[in-house]
């Protein structure tokens, strides 16, 4: 353990750690041209003072959503004369219509901030400020799916441009579930007219030169050998393309490489850093996963685990799951804490998302398994997603009873 004068005295490892930082934009997005391209053209109309149409950004996490959408934010701030207004609202933390509403209020009318008001008061604000000099008030709304009341904010913001004379709102939504929308009311996914633009995930030679620029800028000279940039390079594509886990596991390794006091970041540093950064992933997703998600994760858990109504089917070590019987299970286990269990075409969206995440692998089993059925493997240890669901989401025992 290092004491606290250790940890005083300059790093023999890191040159400039905020670089490292998944909330780092750098100057040049690599691999991200194209995106950034495509966020430029959607938001064109409104910069120049039109009614533009709104974007949706997708994307698993870490392949760039974020710090492009941000990059461009950037660049308009370095616009002169231009009556566009931005506000980007983290919706982890701004999770309902309320606080969002409240949030564009702190941005642009500081002296409105905190005085109490309702969310009429709010937006009937927010619309005389947008309509007093023809502005465009472009919002930023990471991790959208995450609003509570998301139909009645998605409603309440494309409302103002149908009430005002002049100006308007553009809305740029940033989700890692391509279909969150499915969910909103027919009401307010009508007054959405929306470009959609997705990230895919970053190969291995990507993920690379990612980490390799982010090194010569985080790390002192001759730390990282190659070695382990491709080592961490193809674990990250094997995980699913993700440059955030890939920068995780770059950070996590040369930690324990100055806790040791080495001049040099080894492989196996970086391998024992993997094994630390993944625990922290799987808890950071499911703590995003929405309840039902959760539940069907849950369940697919403890059959894993367990075995269950059916016999399991298994391939080495590896244990494969009938879906019917995973859907039983959810339906009884939501049943158990008193929820109504949504329809099987729900499931199997559940099901989708899940694997968007890369927690499960699903495939249709051919003939000559009970017919045509999904088969869905669980892709992380058993007990590591069935205690980090309980003691985060339900409470450590309050499945306990339907488990078996």
């Amino acid at each position: 353990m290092q004491s606290l004068s250790d940890l005083l005295i300059e790093s023999q490892i890191f040159a400039k750690r905020e670089v490292l930082s998944p909330h780092y934009t750098p100057h040049t997005l690599l691999y991200r041209e194209q995106e950034i391209n495509n966020i430029e053209k959607a938001l064109a109309p409104s910069l120049k003072g039109e009614k533009g149409r709104n974007l949706f950004v997708y994307g698993r996490t870490g392949t760039g959503k974020t710090s492009c959408v941000k990059y461009v934010m950037e660049e308009v701030k370095n616009i002169p004369n231009i009556k566009a207004k931005l506000s980007y609202i983290n919706c982890r933390l701004y999770n309902s219509r309320f606080r969002v509403l409240n949030k564009i209020i702190s941005d642009h009318l500081t002296t409105y901030a905190k005085r109490g008001y309702g969310a009429v008061d709010l937006y009937e604000k927010i619309a005389s400020w947008i309509e007093e000099d023809n502005k465009i008030l472009v919002v930023v709304l990471d991790e959208i799916d995450i609003v509570k009341d998301l139909d009645d904010l998605i409603y309440t913001l494309t409302r103002i441009n149908s009430d005002i004379k002049a100006g308007g709102v553009t809305i740029i939504g940033i989700s890692n579930k391509v279909s969150f929308k499915e969910e909103l009311d027919p009401r307010s996914l009508s007054t959405l007219y929306e470009t959609e633009l997705v990230f895919a995930p970053y190969y291995a030679t990507e993920l690379y030169a990612i980490l390799k620029d982010r090194i010569n800028q985080g790390f002192k000279k001759d730390v990282v050998d190659d070695e382990v940039i491709h080592y961490i390079a193809a674990i990250s594509a094997k995980e699913g393309g993700d440059a955030r886990f890939s920068l995780k596991i770059l950070t996590k390794a040369g930690e324990l490489a100055e806790e040791k006091h080495f001049q040099k970041v080894t492989k196996a540093d970086a391998e024992a850093a993997v094994k630390i950064i993944e625990n922290e992933v799987v808890y950071d997703i499911i703590s995003t996963l929405p309840e039902h998600q959760k539940i069907v994760l849950y369940a697919i858990a403890i059959l894993t685990k367990s075995g269950g109504t059916y016999k399991k089917l298994t391939d080495g070590n590896d244990t494969y799951l009938f879906s019917g019987e995973v859907y039983n299970r959810y339906c009884s286990l939501t049943q158990s804490v008193k929820k109504e269990p949504k329809s099987e075409r729900w499931y199997r969206k559940y099901l989708s998302e899940l694997e968007m995440q890369g927690l499960i692998i699903s495939f249709e089993s051919g003939k000559g398994i009970r017919g045509h059925t999904k088969l869905i493997k669980l892709l992380y240890p058993a007990n590591k997603i069935k205690d980090a669901i309980e003691k985060q989401i339900f409470g450590t025992d309050i499945f306990e009873h339907v488990e078996n």
